[in-house]
């Protein structure tokens, strides 16, 4: 194992891949959830029929740091400190990959022991314009409410788990993401700028490939199992949720064709605010009450959707908190609509897949 510090290069070295996998991983922290995921990723290379490659991009504390430099010479794992966006230490990572294939992975991940033999296999039988394969990523079990009542929401952990039914994919997460580095290289990479470091990337970069006709096959088989930490929490759901409610609208404003008038009800909850304070002395203080009610039909109205037959009393409880705990990616949507100077984007958002209908 080497440590190199480097800055990131113009373009890509096309001249010194060979055939194989080389798996590329940014981190931040994480030092005992990224040991499990280059152990797993060592059996799984000794399973695969080409050779593996592993590299860490972090940027880290010195004292993670250090840590994650002494993982990586236990796993055989190269070490490169990087920037901060996420979208750019994975192109450092492709920069230094020595691969014609490249595998995306997350360091809160685990990747299944037959995972890169499955997708070495499958997309050396594919043709040439399949640029890559995609397995679904599931959330470990946990014991808590948080998880139990957000296994409900498709807005958290829906994405990661698209690959299952088996259709192709107009992007996929790079929690589990094996691509071509050619096709890679030809639509220019990870997005290194963006209103989020983290988050929307991925989603930018498949719907760049398949829109230059290239194909990302789902192989529901090929799983990869995601720390339970980030969904088994309050404050870890909210984080999430509000994070992909501002990576949504910078995505509707990249790519417009998919942008969709949507009803933001934390934005139908300031107008009634708004309308509320301009007309209560016309009301005698009456005009109050529209802001909880128009908070209840909307509470209401989602928690109905989050309903599942036969529902006990904690059933609805469940929904109706899963219903509120998502107001967390409204406010998100907000907030960046906002920074975006976009006030369009109040009443808008972004189709993240071909048949979006969940909101």
């Amino acid at each position: 194992m080497t440590t190199e510090e480097v800055d990131r290069p113009p373009e890509a070295d096309t001249g010194t891949v060979t055939p194989g996998v080389t798996a590329v991983v940014p981190v931040l922290g994480r030092v005992d959830e990224t040991a499990r995921l280059l152990g797993s990723l060592a059996v799984a290379a000794a399973r695969c029929p080409e050779p593996v490659d592993v590299v860490l991009v972090d940027d880290s504390t010195p004292d993670d740091a250090r840590a994650h430099r002494a993982t990586c010479a236990r796993h055989g794992a190269r070490y490169l400190r990087g920037p901060r966006h996420v979208g750019a230490k994975r192109n450092l990572g492709v920069y230094h990959a020595r691969h014609d294939l490249l595998l995306f992975t997350d360091s809160d991940c685990r990747v299944s022991p037959d995972l890169l033999r499955r997708y070495v296999t499958g997309i050396r039988r594919a043709p040439a314009e399949v640029a890559g394969i995609a397995g679904p990523t599931l959330v470990e079990e946990s014991p808590t409410a948080v998880f139990r009542i957000m296994r409900r929401s498709h807005l958290l952990n829906g994405d990661l788990e698209m690959p299952r039914a088996g259709r192709s994919l107009s992007w996929a997460t790079t929690s589990n993401l094996l691509l071509r580095r050619d096709a890679f290289l030809a639509v220019g990479g990870f997005v290194e700028e963006s209103l989020t470091t983290v988050s929307g990337e991925d989603v930018d970069l498949g719907l760049r490939l398949t829109g230059q006709g290239r194909a990302i096959r789902a192989d529901p088989d090929a799983t990869v199992t995601h720390d339970r930490m980030s969904s088994d929490s309050v404050r870890s759901v909210w984080r999430r949720l509000f994070g992909y409610g501002r990576s949504e609208q910078w995505l509707a404003t990249v790519h417009p064709e998919r942008r969709t008038a949507r009803c933001n009800p934390v934005t139908v909850l300031g107008l009634a605010g708004g309308v509320a304070v301009a007309t209560l002395g016309r009301t005698r203080g009456r005009s109050a009450l529209l802001v909880p009610l128009v908070a209840g039909v909307g509470l209401g109205l989602r928690a109905w959707r989050r309903r599942r037959p036969g529902d006990s009393a904690r059933g609805v409880a469940d929904a109706v908190a899963c219903a509120a705990l998502e107001y967390a990616f409204d406010v998100g949507a907000v907030v960046a609509a906002v920074q975006l100077r976009r006030p369009d984007l109040l009443f808008g958002g972004f189709r993240s897949t071909d048949d979006d209908s969940d909101g």
